[in-house]
């Protein structure tokens, strides 16, 4: 066959393809693209870090009917202090350097309005004269991003074997054989696939369970602690602190307020939980 060699006078593709995009419409949301892609959530913010762009998944996850009513709103107005701060932080990052942060590692909301994790990459955004006016993400949670993230099927059966023993104490060598990997080589792709190692990615397991745990009625830091594994309530305090910016009893206390409900009982705390 023939290969296909373009005239002498043919369009410089960039050029041509610069031409298209500017032509197109700012009506037209090339964004709405992911939600073909289940639990992707794409957004976009100005340099004062107002969300200007949204697609499906994120204005729903956030609780909004459509992208209109989510437009100009920014982190401190959709989430607790802790988590807002993380992601300004993240976002002044990008806009100072020009520069994209990629597999950030963060705390979000799930469609059940649980802290979730998910990794998240964010891209500056420049105008017409190259400098920085916004940014742009996606994010994409660790339970739909098995097969898309992990490198190898070895990841894929690790992430497996947590997911199933997460509430158990694991061995890394036993984790390692059951991805038919070395310790080193299994935590070189964990950190490259979601930039941190295996144990890292247990305690995220469990911080999530943790708050899912929490939310249910009646339940007990102590015995939340007990069936996540936890040796005392009091190391499952600082774990849980130091992953949410609050300690158990105050996320149980501040959920049930939201909903309506009496605050736990100061018994459930103990001396360690506040």
């Amino acid at each position: 066959m023939k290969k296909f060699q373009p005239s002498p006078d043919s369009e410089d593709w960039s050029a041509l393809r610069t031409r298209f995009l500017s032509s197109l419409s700012p009506l037209t949301p090339l964004y709405q693209v992911f939600d073909a892609l289940p639990d992707h959530s794409f957004f976009a913010k100005d340099a004062q870090f107002r969300i200007l762009c949204a697609n499906r998944n994120f204005h729903e996850r956030m609780g909004f009917p459509d992208e209109g009513s989510i437009l100009g709103k920014n982190d401190f107005e959709l989430f607790p202090e802790y988590l807002a701060r993380n992601f300004r932080n993240d976002d002044e990052e990008v806009l100072n350097s020009g520069r994209p942060k990629l597999k950030i590692v963060e705390l979000f909301f799930n469609r059940q309005g649980i802290p979730d994790w998910f990794l998240t990459h964010k891209f500056p955004l420049r105008d017409r004269t190259d400098r920085v006016i916004g940014l742009m993400g996606v994010s994409v949670s660790y339970d739909r991003g098995d097969p898309l993230m992990a490198p190898n099927q070895a990841v894929g059966r690790a992430i497996a074997y947590l997911r199933e023993h997460f509430r158990e104490r694991v061995d890394v060598a036993t984790l390692a054989r059951t991805a038919h990997l070395s310790p080193r080589q299994l935590h070189r792709k964990f950190v490259e696939a979601f930039g941190t190692s295996p144990q890292g990615f247990l305690m995220k397991l469990r911080i999530q369970a943790a708050c899912e745990a929490l939310r249910q009625d009646g339940a007990q830091i102590s015995e939340v602690a007990r069936e996540l594994g936890y040796c005392d309530q009091s190391t499952f305090t600082q774990h849980f602190s130091k992953h949410m910016g609050v300690t158990p009893f105050r996320y149980q206390r501040q959920y049930r307020l939201d909903q309506g409900q009496s605050a736990p009982p100061a018994h459930s705390r103990k001396t360690t939980g506040s």
